[in-house]
C-alpha cells in the first residue's frame, strides 16, 4: 500500500483509491462528488500522463483524462479497466469516473524529456475523454494545446460531438503534426443504439460533429466499432450506418467485430440475458474465446468492403 505522506495536498492517487475502494467500497470515496447525471466524480493525481501499450497496431502510447464513462455502453472493453481499482466492471464503471486533474501538467513534463521521441500519442483508447464531464474539466483541451505546443502527433478515439469546441486546436495540431480523429458510430440505427449505448449522443449528432470537423479541415472520419453479433451486424443495417458517413464527409473508415475480455464478458452476457435471451445460445458458441472466429470476422469484412465499394460508386 501506498504511504500517505505527512503534509499531502490535492486529491488523491489512482493507487490510493484503488486502496480505498478495496477496503470500503464506494462509499470511502468521501471526498467524490455526486452530480446531477448520477454519476460520482472522484479527483485524483495520477504519476504518468503518457502510457506504453504493447501489441496495438497503430500507437505504443496512449493519454486517458479519465477512467471509467458515463456513456455506459455495454459492449465496451473497457470496463476491465476498472477492475484495476476496485471497481466493478458492470454499473460502477459508468457510475463512479476517475478525474486525472494534474494531467496536463504531467504530460508537459513528459513532453519535456529529451528521451521522449515524440511518438503518436492515441487519445481516448480505454475511456471516452469527451464524456460529458470534459465540458467542466476541459482536461482533453489542454491535453491537445500542449501536444500541439510540442508539435506532437495525435489520433482521437471518441463518441462525443463535444469534439467540435475544440476544432481550433485540432486545427492548430494538424497543422503542426499527424492529427487525425476517428468518431465511434457503430450503428446508425435508434433502436440499436438505444440499445447498446444508453449514455451517448445520437449517432446522426456524432456525424454532424464529423462534418463540422472535416469542414474545418481536420482529417476525420467514422469507426464503426464494434459491430456486434445478431443485433448491429445485419448487411442492411451496415450499408445505412455506412451510407450516413459517407453523406457526412468522413474521410477515414474503420470497423471491427466485437471481443469479449474478461470484465466485459461478464457485464455483456448478463445484459444479454436479460435483454436478447434468443442471442445467449449462439453467443456461448461464437465466443467460446476473446474474439469471434476468424471465418465470422472475415465474412463480416467482406461485407463491410462491399458495402463501402457499392456507396462511393454510387456517391461518385
Amino acid at each position: 500500500m501506498e504511504e500517505p505522506l505527512l503534509f499531502d495536498i490535492g486529491p488523491p492517487t489512482t493507487r490510493r483509491i484503488a486502496d480505498l475502494v478495496k477496503q470500503g467500497g464506494v462509499a470511502a470515496l468521501t471526498e467524490a462528488e455526486r452530480r446531477a447525471d448520477a454519476a460520482t466524480y472522484q479527483e485524483v493525481r495520477c504519476r504518468s500522463a503518457l502510457n506504453y501499450v504493447k501489441g496495438m497496431r497503430y500507437f505504443d502510447w496512449t493519454l486517458n483524462p479519465y477512467r471509467g464513462c458515463t456513456h455506459g455502453c455495454h459492449y465496451c472493453y473497457a470496463r476491465r479497466y476498472h477492475k484495476q481499482f476496485e471497481l466493478g466492471a458492470d454499473d460502477e464503471f459508468a457510475s463512479v469516473i476517475l478525474v486525472k486533474t494534474n494531467f496536463v501538467s504531467v504530460l508537459r513534463r513528459e513532453l519535456r524529456k529529451p528521451s521522449w521521441t515524440g511518438e503518436l500519442a492515441a487519445i481516448g483508447t480505454a475511456t471516452d475523454c469527451y464524456q460529458p464531464i470534459e465540458g467542466t474539466y476541459k482536461i482533453t483541451r489542454g491535453t491537445l494545446e500542449a501536444l500541439c505546443e510540442f508539435s506532437n502527433p495525435a489520433s482521437i478515439v471518441t463518441k462525443g460531438p463535444m469534439i467540435v469546441r475544440d476544432k481550433d486546436v485540432l486545427a492548430d495540431l494538424s497543422a503542426r503534426a499527424t492529427c487525425s480523429v476517428h468518431v465511434s458510430v457503430p450503428c446508425v440505427d435508434e433502436d440499436v443504439w438505444r440499445m447498446l449505448e444508453p449514455g451517448t449522443a445520437h449517432p446522426m449528432q456524432r456525424l454532424r460533429a464529423v462534418r463540422e470537423l472535416v469542414d474545418a479541415g481536420i482529417d476525420a472520419g467514422v469507426l464503426m466499432s464494434p459491430i456486434v453479433p445478431g443485433i448491429s451486424s445485419k448487411p442492411s443495417l451496415i450499408e445505412r450506418t455506412i451510407k450516413a458517413a459517407a453523406d457526412h464527409g468522413a474521410k477515414i473508415w474503420g470497423c471491427n467485430v466485437m471481443h469479449l475480455e474478461a470484465g466485459t464478458r461478464d457485464h455483456f452476457m448478463r445484459w444479454l440475458e436479460q435483454e436478447q435471451p434468443h442471442l445467449v445460445d449462439g453467443y456461448r458458441q461464437l465466443y467460446a474465446g476473446k474474439y469471434a472466429p476468424s471465418a465470422y470476422r472475415q465474412e463480416i469484412k467482406k461485407v463491410v468492403g462491399a458495402i463501402k465499394t457499392r456507396v462511393h460508386e454510387k456517391a461518385g
